[in-house]
């Protein structure tokens, strides 16, 4: 913890100190229009040339108004450190097919040393979303906003909205810091996840408020070192580690803390998801503490049984090994019966779980918990009763 807290003083001091002194290219003096209807995705990508190739640490500014941007890349390696600070609103095209099938709206890939402030991004999913609806042909779907293969980053005060698929991905990158963002899509959207992180060392999340219709938080193969701290989620399905296991040599996820969270009428709280099948991905090391949970339907749950549509995987069992998981100091009330839901694979049971002062009722009663393949222990004051 002491290390992730200099590492983040660094870099925040890093950041501002450089984005006083730093050269300053506003999208306006490209040609951007702030109209929200002038295609303005080739002055942002030379604005981005112009930071990029600068010799010292620069800025990239985009004004108050709204721009229209299609599917755009901004790539490196750069020069020096580069802030982008945004005062006004990116939205996407009114015709979701104008993204294309890319499966992005708006990438960083191989960047260092790049901060995000601000801005509103608007990437108008319904129509896709109904598209998706209708059994149509449908484009892929565009994330709104990913960093792939990024090092050193800071994502802070970012507002996304709509989003076709998933609104931030966080992908292949190392010490990324991800703060006081506002993730909004409604609770039908399909996959509309808020934060996607997947093969990632040193991910922090602060102070974010995630209301999607799929996952608030999910957790893919090769995560490690993830801080999620003062997290609003819902609605949405929850924090999710997986789903995990879909390929046989699948990298684990490891060294998870989530921490003074907050779930409202969320499918889900914590959980934890693997496919039922063989595989040698494993999940240890989780740490779930100071939460409270109000009307969340699955408050506490590992599911290693999850065979969508009955495809590629009934009657076999998961070889995700899940172990050292800790659940600490979570409260509140849940939406069905049973509060605590423990669904392990018969040939890789979960180790070592431990429960530490859990409260968590159904209507103003103790709800119910179910264990199978399990071992582990509890203590302090549990309710519903342990059944580990």
């Amino acid at each position: 913890m002491a290390y992730k807290l200099a590492i983040s003083f660094a870099l925040s001091f890093f950041f501002i100190f450089h984005f006083s002194n730093a050269a300053s290219y506003n999208v306006l003096n490209f040609g951007a229009k702030p109209d929200g209807k002038t295609d303005s995705t080739q002055p942002f990508l030379k604005t981005w040339a112009a930071a990029c190739n600068s010799p010292t640490a620069s800025t990239v500014y985009v004004p108050k108004g709204r721009y229209l941007i299609k599917a755009i890349e901004f790539r490196g390696p750069c020069k020096r450190r580069i802030t982008v600070k945004i005062d006004g609103s990116i939205v996407a095209p009114m015709d979701y097919r104008a993204l294309g099938n890319s499966g992005y709206w708006i990438l960083f890939a191989k960047v260092n040393q790049i901060a995000v402030f601000g801005g509103t991004l608007d990437a108008k999913g319904a129509a896709f979303w109904a598209c998706r609806a209708s059994g149509k042909s449908c484009p892929v779907g565009a994330r709104s906003i990913t960093f792939d293969w990024t090092n050193d980053v800071i994502i802070s005060g970012l507002r996304s909205i709509n989003s076709q698929t998933m609104h931030l991905v966080i992908n292949n990158s190392n010490n990324v810091q991800v703060r006081n963002v506002k993730l909004i899509a409604p609770d039908q959207s399909p996959n509309t996840d808020g934060i996607h992180v997947q093969t990632s060392t040193g991910v922090t999340i602060t102070g974010s408020t995630l209301q999607t219709g799929d996952d608030c938080v999910s957790i893919g193969p090769g995560t490690k070192n993830l801080l999620m701290s003062h997290i609003k989620c819902g609605p949405g399905h929850g924090i999710s580690i997986g789903s995990l296991g879909r390929e046989y040599d699948e990298d684990g996820v490891q060294n998870i803390t989530l921490t003074d969270a907050v779930f409202i009428g969320s499918d889900n709280g914590v959980r934890i998801k693997t496919w039922a099948r063989p595989s040698t991905s494993f999940v240890r090391n989780v740490l779930f503490q100071n939460i409270i949970m109000m009307n969340v339907k699955n408050p506490i749950i590992i599911d290693q049984d999850y065979c969508p549509d009955n495809i590629g995987c009934p009657n076999q069992h998961s070889g995700v090994k899940i172990s050292q998981i800790t659940y600490k100091n979570i409260k509140g009330t849940s939406r069905s019966p049973q509060a605590v839901t423990f669904e392990c694979s018969p040939s890789n049971p979960c180790r070592e779980i431990e429960l530490h002062d859990i409260k968590l009722t159904y209507m103003n009663k103790a709800a119910t918990s179910s264990c199978k393949n399990i071992a582990g222990t509890s203590s302090g004051l549990i309710i519903p009763e342990s059944c580990l």
